[in-house]
């Protein structure tokens, strides 16, 4: 049986760290929305109810943070990112797509890292209710991607041209992010800013 390779420099831990840079918000659900919008041909709306009916799928894979640490085989189960692409009919010179959370936090990634099949937007995890430390209502997973790429608490998908930095890029944290080619900070320059775990 061959080994799983584990990605430069993380470490597996037992439990997560929990982060959240402003604080964990208050999520009502009569209000929400999850908006898909930006250089796309169909423009999109969902409640959570008109989310938990989409087509799902279920992946398992490790989560890693971008400060080392990392959790093996989590079970992630959402909407492939695939299918909201056709749905909203993404432009052909589509470069970047941001997200947008419900606390202000931004991320951007590169258009070609969403195409992926196992990319989705989680609603549930291990088996539950994506918990709201985690996220509720629903957060993209980009697993080749550290951790600070998937927004949590996610309110909008926009799919632009020209890259903007998100929250953590606009402090020298990469533009793509990819674990396993160490994309920690723009130019591989840099520190981590300290973070301060919530929980």
């Amino acid at each position: 049986m061959q080994e799983v390779q584990k990605p430069p420099n993380q470490k597996y831990i037992k439990n997560f760290i929990v982060y959240a840079e402003f604080g964990i918000p208050e999520v009502n659900l009569e209000s929400y929305r999850l908006k898909v919008s930006g250089e796309v041909e169909n423009p999109l709306s969902f409640t959570y109810d008109e989310l938990m009916k989409l087509p799902r799928k279920e992946i398992i894979e490790d989560f890693h943070c971008v400060t080392g640490w990392s959790i093996k085989s989590v079970k992630w189960e959402g909407i492939p990112f695939k299918l909201l692409i056709e749905t909203a009919r993404v432009k052909k010179d589509v470069n970047w797509v941001m997200f947008y959370s419900l606390d202000g936090y931004t991320s951007i990634i590169p258009y070609e890292d969403v195409l992926k099949d196992n990319v989705i937007v989680a609603l549930f995890m291990n088996g539950e209710k994506l918990p709201l430390k985690h996220g509720f209502p629903a957060r993209p997973i980009i697993p080749h991607l550290y951790a600070w790429k998937s927004a949590k608490w996610l309110t909008e998908i926009e799919f632009i041209k020209d890259y903007v930095d998100g929250y953590w890029e606009e402090r020298g944290y990469h533009e793509r992010g990819n674990v396993w080619e160490e994309e920690r900070f723009k130019g591989q320059g840099g520190k981590h800013l300290r973070r301060r775990p919530v929980l």
